[in-house]
């Protein structure tokens, strides 16, 4: 499956589904997220800095500026919390457009991994200074669960706002859980990206030993797919291995930020994870390195010694 066609019929639109909606930013994640809301007919603005990349999506309204953008609902598909709060200051910025707009209490959901403790904070002051409900709604799938629209959607933020956004989270989620106030959906995907970030580097520690050994990759791979050893992870990204192509996708940047995060918490919780430690130097390694635009499977390079 590649996706959802993009459709204007207006009567496919499902019940529920707020009709003021946007979404800025329209990368890896945010062009097939957009695709699939469009699916559905529901009427979307988009914005991205660099315009081209809104109209590339294929449809929907491609918007100036964040103000031009704004709606009851605004979807952010950004890398961490300062660009979504760069997104509200200025006279084209989100702030002024709801005004503009008559837009009274908009939603603003934050679909990227950020600090836990820093969007509950953040939260907290759009509420009480500007009249702004925050839901910290954390995605996990990647990229193909984004085309397929089977991401897991983590949310945190006033439990009936969420509940009113579920029709929406659904046009390209599989799985969709309220777990608290804001900040809980980013803790549990730190949960989450513990997971992940461990799985990819110890796939890609074991893609290294066979490759050192001589051994064919594809052939371990369905080895491993066929037993305890298989996962999400290798069935989405076991071909970049094979082909030692490493460019696109979640970049290795991207995951020592969540692994920061993770950080963050276990030292607010008076834990220690010696094993996300351990693969946060690993990743500390490959960005120093100069490839921490590759993809986070590139950290195979690292442990083979080939970073650039």
């Amino acid at each position: 499956m590649t996706g959802k066609a993009v459709t204007d019929a207006q009567n496919e639109l499902k019940p529920g589904v707020p009709m003021s909606v946007a979404l800025l930013g329209t990368g890896p994640m945010g062009a097939p997220i957009a695709r699939n809301i469009l699916a559905a007919g529901v009427p979307l603005t988009l914005w991205n800095r660099t315009a081209d990349k809104a109209r590339a999506v294929g449809g929907g309204q491609v918007a100036g500026t964040p103000a031009e953008a704004a709606a009851g609902v605004v979807l952010t598909v950004l890398p961490d919390l300062p660009q979504v709060a760069g997104l509200l200051p200025g006279e084209d910025g989100l702030l002024a457009g709801w005004k503009a707009a008559g837009i009274e209490d908009p939603v603003l959901v934050i679909h990227g991994t950020v600090s836990p403790v820093a969007v509950a904070r953040f939260a907290e002051e759009c509420r009480s200074r500007y009249g702004v409900t925050v839901v910290d709604a954390p995605l996990s799938g990647g990229t193909i669960g984004a085309e397929e629209g089977r991401l897991s959607t983590m949310a945190g933020g006033p439990r009936d706002t969420v509940r009113r956004l579920l029709p929406l989270f659904e046009l390209y989620s599989s799985t969709v859980v309220w777990f608290g106030e804001a900040g809980a959906g980013s803790t549990v995907k730190a949960c989450n990206q513990i997971v992940v970030s461990a799985t990819v580097t110890a796939l890609a520690e074991a893609m290294a030993v066979a490759t050192a050994t001589g051994l064919d990759l594809g052939k371990v791979q369905s080895i491993l797919a066929g037993g305890l050893a298989n996962s999400e992870v290798l069935r989405q990204k076991g071909q970049r291995w094979i082909d030692g192509d490493f460019e696109g996708g979640g970049s290795a940047k991207n995951q020592l930020k969540d692994l920061n995060f993770i950080a963050e918490i276990a030292k607010d919780s008076g834990l220690k994870l010696p094993l996300s430690a351990s693969v946060r130097g690993a990743f500390e390694l490959m960005v120093d390195a100069g490839d921490g635009d590759l993809d986070h499977t590139g950290i195979y390079r690292t442990v083979l010694g080939q970073s650039a």
